[in-house]
Formats: C-alpha cells, sequence, structure tokens
C-alpha cells in the first residue's frame, strides 16, 4: 500500500486572484427563513453609523474568495463586515470578494446554524477545504461568530496565534468585535413575524443599536413626548396668565373698593360742612 502524503499546512500556497466571470459559484438552497432575517437585523441596525457603513461591505451569503494551490475557493458566511473595500468599478452588481486585493480582511463572519451542521467547525484542507479551516488559516478573519438561533447559544473565536481561540463574554454576555468597535449579543423577541434568539449590536455605553422600525418608534415617541411637553408647558402658561389676571382684576377690585370709600367720605365731609358741622 503506498502511503499518502498531505502537504502542510505551512506549505499551502494561498494567492489571491480576483474571482473570473465565468466561474460558477455554489447556488445552495436556503436552509431555513430565519437566517436571512437574523443577518438582516444585524445589517439594519448599522446603517444608521456612517462611520460603520463608509467603504464597507456588509454581506450574507456572499462569496469570500481565495485560491489554496492555484484552485479558487469560495466560502459564503451567513454574515461578514469588511472594511474599507475598493469601490466597485463596474456597473454591474458585485458577486464575490477577494481580500488582499479588493481590500482589507474581514473583521467577522458569522455562521448561523441549523438543525443539522454543515462544516463551520471543519479543518479539513487535504481534499475539501473546511469553513473553519478557511476562515482561520487562509483568509484569517480575526472574530469567527458561530450561533444556534434556536437555543441561543453563541460562539466567538479570536485570531490569536494564528488559531481561533474561545472568547468569554463580558458580564453583559455579549463580545467586543473589533473592527466595529462594538459588543455583539443575544436579544429575544419578535420581529418580522419570527419570535427567538436575535443577534443585536450594543455600543460601548451599552445603547442598543436600534432597528429602523425602532428608530421611528423611537422618534415617534420622542415627538410625542416633546408634543406633550409643548402643551404641558402651554397649560401651564396659560395658568399662569390666568392667576396673573385674576390678581390684577382683585388690584383693580380693591382700587375700586378704596376709591368709592374716599368718595363717600368727601360727601359726608360735604354733607357736614354744609350743616355747619366740624367734622374734628
Amino acid at each position: 500500500m503506498t502511503a499518502v502524503i498531505h502537504k502542510p499546512i505551512s506549505q499551502l500556497k494561498i494567492t489571491w486572484p480576483l474571482l473570473p466571470d465565468d466561474f460558477i459559484l455554489p447556488d445552495d438552497p436556503v436552509e431555513n427563513i430565519e437566517h436571512p432575517l437574523i443577518a438582516n437585523g444585524l445589517r439594519q441596525s448599522v446603517v444608521d453609523c456612517p462611520e460603520l457603513i463608509q467603504d464597507a461591505l456588509i454581506v450574507s451569503n456572499f462569496a469570500l474568495c481565495a485560491a489554496v494551490d492555484d484552485r479558487t475557493i469560495c466560502k459564503g458566511p451567513d454574515w461578514m463586515y469588511v472594511r474599507p473595500v475598493q469601490a466597485w468599478p463596474h456597473n454591474y452588481p458585485r458577486r464575490s470578494y477577494t481580500p488582499h486585493t479588493e481590500g482589507t480582511v474581514p473583521s467577522v463572519v458569522m455562521e448561523f446554524l441549523s438543525a443539522t451542521y454543515g462544516d463551520e467547525y471543519s479543518v479539513e484542507h487535504t481534499e475539501e477545504i473546511g469553513k473553519w479551516f478557511f476562515y482561520e488559516q487562509v483568509i484569517k478573519v480575526p472574530r469567527y461568530v458561530i450561533f444556534r438561533p434556536h437555543t441561543g447559544r453563541i460562539e466567538v473565536y479570536a485570531l490569536e496565534s494564528e488559531r481561533y481561540n474561545n472568547q468569554e463574554p463580558d458580564e453583559n454576555g455579549r463580545y467586543l468585535i473589533p473592527g466595529l468597535d462594538l459588543f455583539l449579543g443575544v436579544w429575544v423577541g419578535t420581529r418580522e413575524g419570527r419570535t427567538g434568539n436575535w443577534l443585536r449590536w450594543w455600543n460601548r455605553a451599552g445603547e442598543l443599536l436600534l432597528w429602523p422600525e425602532e428608530r421611528a418608534e423611537a422618534e415617534r415617541q420622542r415627538a410625542e413626548a416633546q408634543s406633550q411637553r409643548a402643551e404641558a408647558e402651554r397649560q401651564r402658561a396659560e395658568a399662569e396668565r390666568q392667576r396673573a389676571e385674576a390678581q390684577s382684576q382683585e388690584k383693580e377690585l380693591v382700587q375700586t373698593l378704596l376709591e368709592q370709600e374716599r368718595q363717600r367720605n368727601q360727601e359726608l365731609l360735604a354733607r357736614l360742612a354744609a350743616l355747619g358741622i366740624d367734622p374734628e
């Protein structure tokens, strides 16, 4: 029997060619409707932050490419954030991204697990290239996130000494993601007809980055509160006006009564004088 000797990782040839126009990307079906909703939620909560979206590529199920031993390899993370990325020079849609050639390495890639696993944990690199190996050893993505929507379990791996090491969350159960300077955590709630676990962003102040509909609702509540404050101020001003008016009317009444009393006194003095009576 002839032994098969596999090439060591250190001897793999990794290059960064652009994806050929005629390259056929895999057209794997989406396993469920939850993953696109979760991915879209991650994106929609950062689109209101110009410093995060300028020159950025924020995509899901999008071809991340490299060549290993002159063989083009593409993986489609469920979510990916890259910044900065060179501007797309063509009038047709971008369909892939090659680090080093088109921009920097992604700050983070994420995989959302279904009931059956794929190659999210695979370090295979002799026959096929597993996602774990591809992200860790080929692309060298600084943060790799694996999320189980059904249980809410989140795993965050940081590239340290060329290997992914599992990270511990902070006291709030969240993970800092460099490159975005945001904390990633799990939020439970309902959106777009789906109730369950969602991945969401928090800033360093501990504030949740809102979705568009949440921002609209917050703005509506802010406007309503402002309107209520304006109405309360109007009512306070009206009450102050009425109080001032009442005080003015009371002052006028007192002055009228004093004037009437003065006139009566003068009339009495006049009558006494007519009778020759000295009031003193």
